[in-house]
């Protein structure tokens, strides 16, 4: 085959490639990355991964056949005053203070720079907070993709066409909020004005301003879109996103459960799994709602209580992975897990959750709709009960709502509460209601979707093939 444009040419296919990935820094992000190089490494590709110590000691270990093929990159964080001492992911801090983190990443610069010219790789990914890496890339010669690791409906909020309101400081959230005319098909989701509010608020820095945030020069830079998605999931909104980027858009699939590359030989008889499938076991089929809001997520105590309530108001069996009340900074409803005893788990230390997920007491799940949380609890055709926080949590619970396969808990549309009675009766309508049974239908048919291996292979090797097709000529 020919060129392509752009000086790229799909010239030594059978050639290993060599990809820097540079995540943001929140282990919701460094994951997926992760799971990608892995991939890489097992087609007998090389990986150079670059984050923080801190987050790549909190990485899972990289499978022992693997380790040849990635190399992982510890850079130092520059000193933010503002930071708290050892601060180096959005774990270690509170969401108003993510900006001051995003100043701290746009440290890494000079010492990224330094690796790409020393180790002329034939890729770097960047994130969506890495919007000043592209015009390092291009100045070596090296070509670029986005590694978008959220659907592709997130794009067209994120960045919309510049005639259209854009999120900055002086908007009217309401605006954001209406009908997007420019879409060019029919669409029922949404962001409400406190959500809109809440991410501004996250991403101030400590004057006031916003930190520097360039998402259409994220998106409009790169060579290449990756994104962890399927045009099974979201056909309409690919199209819309190739027509609006010059950049090829290249999927790399859902990366579900099936297709990740792990050594869990050890869980299979870790003494907390063998307690947790034996209560599993005592249970009938198909009737605990697995509840986990992953590791990052800070509820409020007003939240917490109110969530806990709701599900001791649902009278459902349950399990609840709740690792952050370790902390000690949030307490459950006083006599909460004595009244619930009988019927309730509240584990409060590491849980397996895949294994939990798949075993078929499980009837549903509870989650704040993050990708990698819809990924894992959809490739087992679960219902989902959403509670979004973070935007793209948010369009992904109205995406699944409007294909009903997940049931939203309501909230006041004014500051984003919600109530135990809410909780308690979307639980039920999820989970056993007559009328739920449509949601756990469909919810079933699409994790038939989720877990097809070969589909997900497919999607691997088109996006192998991709970078290959893509790469810039040896002699460049």
């Amino acid at each position: 085959m020919g060129s392509i444009g752009n000086g790229y040419n799909n010239i030594d296919d059978d050639k290993p490639l060599h990809v820097v990935m540079v995540p943001w820094l929140a282990m919701g992000h460094i994951y997926p990355y992760f799971e990608l190089a892995k991939i890489l490494a097992q087609k007998g590709h090389y990986v150079t991964f670059i984050n923080s110590p801190k987050n790549i000691d909190h990485m899972p270990k990289t499978p022992k056949i693997l380790q040849p093929f990635i190399k992982l990159v510890k850079l130092s964080l520059p000193q933010i005053e503002q930071l708290p001492e050892g601060a180096e992911s959005t774990m270690d801090v509170p969401h108003n203070m993510f900006g001051c983190l995003k100043l701290a990443y746009d440290g890494l610069q000079d010492d990224v720079t330094e690796i790409l010219k020393t180790s002329n790789p034939d890729w770097v990914f960047y994130d969506f907070a890495t919007e000043w890496l592209p015009s390092i890339a291009k100045s070596l010669n090296i070509p670029c993709a986005h590694y978008n690791i959220i659907p592709a409906w997130n794009t067209f909020f994120m960045d919309p066409p510049k005639d259209q309101i854009m999120i900055k400081p002086d908007f009217n959230p309401e605006e954001m909020c209406g009908t997007q005319n420019w879409v060019p098909f029919q669409t029922n989701t949404r962001l409400k004005p406190y959500e809109i509010i809440r991410t501004i608020s996250d991403f101030k820095d400590d004057s006031g301003g916003m930190a520097r945030l360039n998402v259409n020069k994220v998106y409009s830079s790169c060579d290449l879109h990756l994104l962890r998605t399927s045009r099974e999931l979201e056909s309409e909104w690919l199209d819309y996103i190739s027509e609006q980027y010059k950049a090829p858009v290249v999927l790399v699939g859902l990366l579900p459960p099936s297709m990740q590359i792990r050594d869990d030989e050890e869980e299979e008889n870790h003494p907390d799994w063998l307690k947790i499938k034996k209560w599993l076991d005592s249970r009938e089929s198909s009737s605990v709602v697995y509840i986990g809001f992953g590791s990052e997520l800070r509820l409020t105590q007003k939240d917490l209580t109110e969530l806990a309530h709701g599900i001791e108001l649902s009278r459902l069996p349950f399990f609840w992975a709740l690792k952050n009340l370790k902390k000690g900074t949030l307490e459950l409803p006083k006599g909460f897990e004595d009244r619930t005893k009988e019927r309730g788990i509240v584990w409060k230390t590491w849980a397996p959750q895949l294994k939990i997920l798949s075993h078929g007491a499980i009837g549903g799940c509870m989650s704040h709709c993050g990708s990698g949380s819809v990924i894992e609890k959809l490739h087992f055709g679960h219902v989902l009960v959403t509670l979004p926080y973070l935007l793209d949590q948010c369009l992904f619970s109205r995406e699944l709502a409007e294909k009903k396969v997940a049931i939203e808990v309501p909230r006041s549309e004014e500051d984003g509460s919600f109530t135990r009675d809410f909780v308690a009766l979307t639980l039920r309508l999820a989970i056993m209601d007559a009328e739920g049974i449509i949601y756990r239908n469909n919810a079933k048919e699409m994790g038939k979707i989720f877990s097809s291996k070969e589909l997900h292979k497919k999607y691997i090797e088109d996006f192998i093939a991709a970078l290959q097709k893509y790469r810039v000529h040896s002699e460049n």
